[in-house]
C-alpha cells in the first residue's frame, strides 16, 4: 500500500489519510472534469490513468503528454537518437495547450499519435470526445500555470529510481525497440538527472502525493473517491 500525503510547505504537514484530500476545483454543469497524473519515467502513470479510467467507465476518457513530443521526422535517424527526450522542451506545448483548453469546454479534438521508434509523429491521428471525467499522464503536466490552471485534481506518483528503472527498461525492450546497455545509459545521463531537475519539484503542486509503487488497492480506493466527486 502506498503511503498518501498533501504536498504542502512541510514534512510535518504531509501527512493526511486518503480521505482528507484537498477540494477538487469546482467544474460547470457541462465542464468535464479533468485530471493529472504526474510522476516520473516508470512511477506507474499511464497503469493508474488506464486503471482509473476502467474503473470510471463509461464515464471516463484518457488523454497522454506522449502523444504530444514534437515531430523529429525533418532530421536524420542518426541525429534523432542523440536528442534529450527528458527534457519538458521535446513537447508541443503550444498543441497540447489547445487541446486541454478544449476538452475542459467539452469540445471534441483531435489528437496526434507518436512513433517512439522512430521519433516521428505518424501521419494517423484520432479524436477524442470528452466524457465527465478526463485522465491525463505525463512527465510535466503540473509544470506550467497555463497547463496546471486546466486540471480540477492533480495526483503525483513517487517512485524510487530503482522502481522506475526496471520498469522503463522493461517497456523500452518490449515495445520501443531499444538495447538493456542504451537503456540504461539513457536512464543515467539524461533520464534521472531531468527528473530531479523538472520532474520531482512538482510534487508540490499537486493535490495528492502517493509514495511508493501503487497498486490495484490504491487504485481501487482512488477510483471511489473520484466516483464521488467527479462522476455525474
Amino acid at each position: 500500500m502506498v503511503a498518501y500525503s498533501y504536498s504542502s510547505q512541510s514534512a510535518s504537514q504531509r501527512q493526511k489519510s486518503p480521505g482528507s484530500m484537498k477540494s477538487p476545483k469546482t467544474q460547470g454543469a457541462n465542464q468535464p472534469f479533468v485530471i493529472a497524473i504526474v510522476g516520473g519515467s516508470g512511477s506507474g502513470k499511464t497503469w493508474l490513468a488506464d486503471k482509473l479510467a476502467v474503473a470510471l467507465a463509461p464515464h471516463a476518457a484518457r488523454l497522454s503528454l506522449d502523444d504530444f513530443y514534437r515531430d523529429r521526422s525533418h532530421l536524420p535517424a542518426a541525429r534523432r537518437a542523440t536528442l534529450n527526450f527528458d527534457h519538458p522542451r521535446a513537447i508541443d506545448w503550444t498543441a497540447i495547450e489547445t487541446v486541454l483548453r478544449k476538452c475542459s469546454q467539452g469540445r471534441p479534438v483531435q489528437l496526434p499519435c507518436y512513433d517512439f521508434q522512430t521519433h516521428c509523429r505518424a501521419s494517423h491521428s484520432r479524436i477524442l470526445k470528452p466524457k465527465p471525467i478526463i485522465f491525463m499522464d505525463g512527465l510535466w503536466l503540473l509544470r506550467r500555470p497555463s497547463i496546471r490552471s486546466v486540471f480540477a485534481f492533480s495526483i503525483f506518483l513517487d517512485c524510487s529510481p530503482r522502481i522506475r528503472f526496471s520498469r522503463r527498461l522493461a517497456r523500452d525492450l518490449r515495445a520501443r525497440g531499444r538495447t538493456k546497455a542504451s537503456v540504461r545509459k539513457q536512464f543515467r545521463e539524461t533520464v534521472e538527472p531531468m527528473h530531479r531537475r523538472y520532474v520531482a519539484p512538482q510534487a508540490r503542486f499537486a493535490d495528492i502525493v502517493l509514495s511508493g509503487p501503487c497498486t490495484r488497492q490504491d487504485a481501487h480506493r482512488l477510483a471511489e473517491i473520484l466516483r464521488m466527486v467527479a462522476t455525474p
